[in-house]
């Protein structure tokens, strides 16, 4: 091996055998922060949407769809509903992420919710709005004056169906029907999902069918076209809106159905909750920010009831707002998102403030690491001054013989020739070996 290359080379081990232990120590400090902070979040979560065919159900495929981008698995859970959905994130037996919340729970409802020990939840913004519509079979009104449903306490002793108990579409039906003075014994309700219930009252078994949901929604597409079904309309939206802190005044414009057929052929008022998106508490942050970059992308365009980039928002929601969202709404997606990687950009987010403890944890250390790094290679050099010290001692004994005395001298130059140090040490080798010379001319003029 050539010999500058062997010089370089033992420069690289001793520097590496100094500085090793600190190295350890900054990766074990590492290993111990990536293992508390968990900055990688979990590749598969569950969505717990909502009966089949329904606008959560639609959107949560959306969500899907964009998640996989970044290699996280989207589980979707179908639920009755809202009501649901908010039961199966509070029970921790159950293994649900995320789910679609729509507003209109009571205080009173969360807070007893949270008394029980349920796992905390957490918003991340308001999605969109959900309208009422309230579907009724255009034959069903006949006896009714004009032929239409023109107020709600007109559905006295109606077959209605709600939807399943989970949905929260009856909830809501009762407290409106509490507010025209309808008690609840006066309508005729039924409980069937959605997919049956819609069945039934196009085969004419029911009268009208209440449907919270997005336009988005298979069934709500379907009953807005379907000849003999009528739309309720509320005149009193915004009388409605201003008694229901929950409830907003919407309209659905004229022609958005379907502009060739001009459906609908006037602006009909309607009044709608907004749904949310919900996490438990503990959810892992990351995931957190993915999802509402996500809400951004899915529920950002203009619709049938919202401006552009009027959703997602942190307005109107009744639980608290998710820190991670609250970082979204005030600032955009972090800055290393926006130029690195998704798992890279993560990685440095969670770990950045780790990083820079360890950092200033290691200055003070290293700064020892030359003085150690020095000792270690003039060490190779003055462990031989012991030995020349003791035969200079000798050569002043008269029962040591300057021959043997010179040949111990000549066996440790021999051992010194093959010292390797670093070309900045090589004075101290010359040293050491120039002071043997002195022993060795000391020992012959003695002799």
């Amino acid at each position: 091996m050539p010999r500058l290359l062997r010089l370089t080379l033992l420069s690289a081990r001793d520097l590496l055998a100094t500085a090793g232990p600190f190295v350890a120590i900054a990766v074990a400090l590492l290993i111990a922060a990536y293992v508390v902070l968990k900055p990688t979040p979990p590749t598969r979560v569950v969505l717990a949407t909502g009966p089949q065919f329904s606008d959560f159900e639609a959107f949560g495929k959306r969500y899907q769809d964009e998640l996989k981008r970044f290699g996280i698995e989207v589980v979707l859970q179908a639920t009755e509903g809202s009501s649901a959905n908010r039961r199966l994130l509070r029970d921790e037996k159950h293994d649900v992420d995320f789910g679609f919340l729509r507003g209109g729970t009571s205080e009173a409802v969360l807070a007893e919710e949270e008394a029980k020990g349920g796992a905390p939840l957490v918003s991340l913004g308001s999605l969109f709005y959900e309208p009422v519509w309230i579907f009724y079979r255009a034959e069903a009104a006949k006896k009714l004056p004009g032929g239409r449903l023109s107020a709600l306490p007109a559905l006295r002793d109606w077959r209605v169906n709600t939807g399943s108990r989970g949905s929260g579409a009856t909830g809501m039906m009762l407290r409106l029907l509490e507010a025209n003075g309808v008690p609840r014994t006066a309508v005729k309700f039924d409980r069937q999902d959605q997919g049956p219930g819609v069945a039934a009252f196009l085969d004419g078994s029911l009268d009208a069918l209440v449907l919270v949901s997005a336009p988005e929604g298979a069934a709500v597409q379907v009953l807005l076209r379907e000849p003999g079904i009528a739309l309720y309309e509320f005149e009193q939206a915004e009388a409605y809106a201003r008694r229901f802190s929950h409830l907003s005044p919407v309209a659905l414009p004229r022609g958005i159905v379907d502009l060739a057929r001009d459906l609908p052929p006037r602006d009909v008022r309607l009044v709608a909750p907004t749904t949310m998106l919900v996490a438990r508490e503990d959810t892992h942050p990351a995931l957190v920010q993915l999802f509402v970059q996500a809400a951004h992308r899915i529920h950002g365009e203009p619709g049938w009831f919202a401006r552009p980039r009027q959703f997602p928002t942190p307005q109107d929601s009744e639980l608290p707002l998710a820190h991670e969202a609250e970082r979204y709404y005030r600032s955009g997606p972090p800055l290393l998102q926006r130029h690195l990687p998704f798992w890279l950009a993560n990685l440095i987010d969670r770990m950045w403030v780790a990083l820079l403890s360890i950092i200033a944890l290691l200055i003070p250390l290293s700064r020892i690491v030359p003085p150690l790094y020095e000792f270690r290679v003039r060490s190779r050099i003055f462990r031989w001054y012991r030995l020349l010290r003791e035969i200079e001692s000798d050569a002043a004994s008269p029962a040591r013989q300057s021959g043997e005395l010179l040949a111990a001298l000549t066996q440790l130059e021999d051992k010194v020739g093959r010292i390797t140090v670093p070309l900045s040490y090589a004075d101290e080798l010359y040293a050491l070996r120039q002071h043997i010379g002195m022993v060795r001319d000391r020992i012959r003029q003695g002799a």
